[in-house]
């Protein structure tokens, strides 16, 4: 993520990773995978307090940047993320922090946010070759609006104080902000290849809201939720891109120590062919991300489509890359015991959230046939 790093961003990596690597190491991760949160609070305050979920907020609202940049210095905590396989919502906490701040919205939630006290998820629209596509329907009765519906895939749904939820409605498509504990609201937990990331599915039936926890205005909230899947997926990319950098290092180290026939692994032409294509998947990965990153950030036109392309890239050839890493290790890379299955299951889940592969695919085609429609 990123290869001209500041002083400044180069220090708030190496905070980040020093401290996941002494609070979340493989053996604590594995130790997770039965508990009910993922995560333990104290960590994620802590983790707050290094500005883990402030970096998209504005200064106003007590956030801030280390660079001219929120959203790569929250890449680079992504990345760290990645590269330990930590637990924690980052990806969805920044995103509804970030809509918070935008629209001067919920400042009691917002500060709770930011200090790690308490949890927000985005109850977000299922993504396909289409677009996306709100589940819960909102119908307004005076001054409420009452929701039905469904949001599936929800991060840290059962542990979130407050769900940020996309609904249709008769004018277009609204943000809520709906506490969890609101009557009619029901979480249903989802099983996951993760060992410490928690989904769920949450139900809303006849869940009744006042109209002024609409985030931003009601029946307008499209361009929002465009930019709240290219923040999410920017998260995601570098998150995927950490994993991969860590398991193609376990394995380049792995393939030097390891002799066969008296020979290291690595002196191998067959495994050297395959260590190049992994190396270029890689870094082609890391540049795709910083592109896709890059366009957010200045609001490009194009972004969208880019952060499209970069989700598609890393989806199918961050897979392939630690399936080969996997493969190189032989018997011990299928084991429970070694650390490397920890990185194929955040690549794997990643490639999955807010659309796989063959989506966005579809997605850029969709990009490229209305940009040829306007030009003829």
């Amino acid at each position: 993520m990123l290869l001209n790093l500041s002083e400044d961003q180069q220090f708030f990596r190496q905070t980040t990773d020093r401290f996941l690597t002494e609070q979340v190491p493989p053996d604590t991760l594995r130790q997770l995978r039965h508990d009910p949160i993922g995560y333990d609070p104290a960590y994620w305050r802590r983790g707050a307090e290094l500005g883990w979920t402030s970096l998209l907020v504005s200064e106003e609202h007590g956030g801030g940047t280390i660079s001219d940049s929120g959203l790569a210095d929250a890449g680079l905590v992504a990345f760290e993320f990645g590269r330990h396989a930590a637990p924690g919502p980052l990806a969805v906490v920044n995103v509804v922090a970030a809509t918070l701040s935008e629209h001067d919205a919920a400042a009691d939630v917002l500060a709770a946010l930011l200090s790690g006290e308490a949890i927000a998820t985005w109850c977000a629209p299922t993504f396909g070759p289409t677009g996306w596509q709100p589940t819960v329907e909102a119908r307004r009765e005076g001054a409420d609006l009452v929701l039905n519906g469904e949001a599936r895939i929800v991060e840290s749904a059962g542990q979130a104080g407050h769900l940020l939820v996309t609904c249709n409605d008769e004018g277009g498509v609204t943000q809520v902000l709906v506490p969890a504990a609101t009557p009619g609201v029901s979480t249903a937990p989802m099983e996951t290849v993760d060992l410490t990331r928690r989904f769920g599915i949450v139900t809303f039936g006849d869940v009744r809201v006042p109209v002024a926890a609409a985030v931003g205005a009601v029946g307008e909230a499209r361009a929002d939720v465009d930019r709240q899947f290219d923040l999410l997926m920017v998260l995601l990319n570098a998150e995927s891109v950490g994993a991969m950098q860590a398991a193609f290092d376990m394995t380049v180290e792995w393939a030097f120590d390891r002799y066969s026939f008296g020979r290291p692994l690595a002196s191998y032409q067959a495994l050297k062919h395959r260590f190049a294509d992994m190396y270029m998947w890689l870094e082609s990965s890391h540049a795709s991300s910083d592109a896709a990153c890059a366009a957010v950030t200045l609001g490009d036109p194009d972004a969208s489509e880019l952060v499209s392309a970069a989700k598609a890239y890393i989806g199918e050839y961050g897979a392939e890359l630690v399936q080969d890493c996997t493969q190189m290790h032989g018997g011990i890379g299928v084991t429970f015991e070694h650390d490397l299955h920890l990185f194929l299951r955040r690549v794997t889940l990643n490639r999955a959230l807010a659309g796989t592969p063959a989506d966005h695919y579809q997605r850029i085609a969709a990009f490229v046939d209305a940009r040829e429609g306007a030009a003829a």
